[in-house]
């Protein structure tokens, strides 16, 4: 997308969504919802008990008819959604675990994703049991589908509104996507999946009877939501297929590393771990890396040399590549 093309649709649909909190009186992540679903609905403007009025009723339709005529691109929606997300963030300040998944990261699961399964005559399923507002999922997804993959995907999340707009978002970019608006711990009725992955959510889940049915589950008080999600995700990966997850860098070192570690020795295989750049994190403690976890059966095995990388920069084209290099030469040796 040309920068001044994305430059002006981004102007135009914020127009429309500050017109549309107005007249609704209404969050920017509500209008966001309401204008998503004007855009989706052939460009016209839902009208509910006479709002919005016959003069933002017109202007909105003036906006829409420029935005039709800009003609975006399935991935080109998904980028413009992603600004005009980070803005609401700022303005309605959501929790950490609310925050949308940077596009830098996204494009290293679709990277690690594209080098586990290079067969492109295979289709790919992916889940995301905690999907939030989807970015990760349709950055995967989407551009997936660009590298010539036939890829679809699950998305999984108990917050409704993060859910709409991860829904809206998925037409807007004709993704190949279905959403459930549940809790992700809960049962899932969903056929396996070749890739199951996640920005998860860290800290600690409320219902201590339903953790209790799990490997990673706490002995005492609450277990981390992370842990659990992430032995939830892999049940219903196929056999020998991957989960990619963002965790905490220090994900072995926690007071309930212990059961982690259970579960990680017996159900899966800690095939690797890639350490993010400092750079991406306000804290040094609050660094994130994405493990790499493989479902036993099949052909599947424990790595001889398990991966253990960071990448310095994604600023600087020569430590991605670096990475990259490093990555591949370790899959060619034990895969």
């Amino acid at each position: 997308m040309f920068p001044e093309k994305i430059e002006q649709v981004f102007t135009l649909n914020v127009e429309a969504i500050q017109l549309l909190q107005n007249a609704l009186d209404t969050s920017f992540l509500d209008a966001y919802i309401e204008n998503a679903e004007n855009l989706i609905d052939n460009y016209q403007v839902r009208v509910i008990d006479g709002q919005p009025n016959e003069k933002t009723m017109q202007r909105l339709s003036e906006i829409y008819q420029q935005i039709k005529d800009c003609g975006l691109e399935p991935e080109e929606w998904r980028k413009l959604s992603q600004l005009l997300l980070l803005k609401g963030s700022k303005e309605e300040h959501l929790q950490p675990n609310h925050q949308l998944t940077p596009d830098s990261i996204g494009y290293l699961f679709v990277y690690l994703i594209e080098q586990l399964f290079p067969d492109k005559t295979q289709p790919l399923r992916l889940l995301d049991v905690a999907s939030g507002m989807g970015n990760l999922l349709l950055t995967s997804l989407l551009n997936l589908q660009l590298a010539k993959h036939e890829a679809s995907g699950i998305g999984v999340d108990i917050d409704e509104t993060l859910l709409s707009i991860a829904a809206s978002t998925s037409e807007l970019s004709e993704a190949k996507v279905q959403f459930f608006h549940q809790d992700g711990l809960q049962d899932l009725l969903i056929d396996p999946v070749d890739v199951a992955m996640s920005d998860l959510p860290i800290g600690y889940y409320p219902n201590d009877q339903k953790a209790s049915e799990f490997l990673t589950k706490a002995e005492e008080g609450h277990s981390y939501a992370h842990h659990l999600l992430m032995e939830q995700a892999m049940k219903y990966v196929k056999d020998a297929g991957f989960g990619l997850f963002l965790v905490p860098s220090n994900f072995l070192e926690t007071e309930q590393s212990t059961y982690l570690k259970k579960w990680l020795t017996s159900e899966v295989y800690l095939q690797g771990a890639v350490q993010l750049p400092d750079d991406l994190f306000k804290t040094k403690e609050s660094s994130k890396s994405i493990l790499i976890l493989q479902k036993k059966g099949q052909d599947a095995k424990q790595v001889e040399e398990v991966l253990v990388a960071k990448v310095a920069s994604i600023k600087n084209t020569e430590t991605v590549m670096e990475f990259f290099k490093q990555f591949e030469n370790w899959k060619n040796k034990n895969f």
